[in-house]
């Protein structure tokens, strides 16, 4: 009954853009409680509402360890080790997450970004081609990212 009302609240907070509130919230969480998906789900969405990247990292890969088949688990991780300049572990993350993952055309665009990065210029190239083939939406986005300076789009 508790976690409910703590889990209502930090929600809350989150949607109301005060994401230090939410943690203050899931911090008096004690036990099991604090392991649970939801919390756990709560918790990475404050953390990379603050850029908080390594500790978000550390949270979504909590969260990939529990639920190894959920491909967004993947991607939060992939993305939050990226950001937090562990761009080499961001892209083993990824390629470790489920099957379903190669479908996703976001897996394909940041994979590009993770291995342009990292100077594979070929395969970043090839990865965004897959995911711009499966949605065109992804050209825009590549224009602008800063991850992708320098590529010819």
């Amino acid at each position: 009954m508790v976690t409910k009302q703590v889990i209502r609240a930090a929600t809350g907070w989150l949607e109301l853009g005060m994401p230090d509130d939410a943690l203050e919230e899931l911090d008096a969480l004690t036990g099991e409680d604090r392991s649970e998906r939801r919390v756990l789900e709560l918790k990475l969405s404050a953390e990379m509402a603050k850029g908080d990247w390594r500790q978000a990292s550390t949270t979504a890969l909590e969260l990939c360890g529990q639920a190894a088949d959920e491909p967004d688990f993947f991607l939060s991780a992939a993305y939050c080790l990226h950001e937090a300049g562990s761009t080499a572990e961001a892209r083993k993350c990824l390629l470790s997450g489920p099957e379903a993952l190669h479908d996703l055309p976001v897996f394909h665009y940041n994979m590009a970004c993770y291995l342009w990065t990292l100077g594979d210029k070929d395969n970043a190239t090839r990865h965004l081609n897959i995911a711009i083939g499966m949605d065109d939406s992804f050209l825009d986005s590549a224009r602008v990212d800063r991850d992708l300076v320098g590529m010819v789009i």
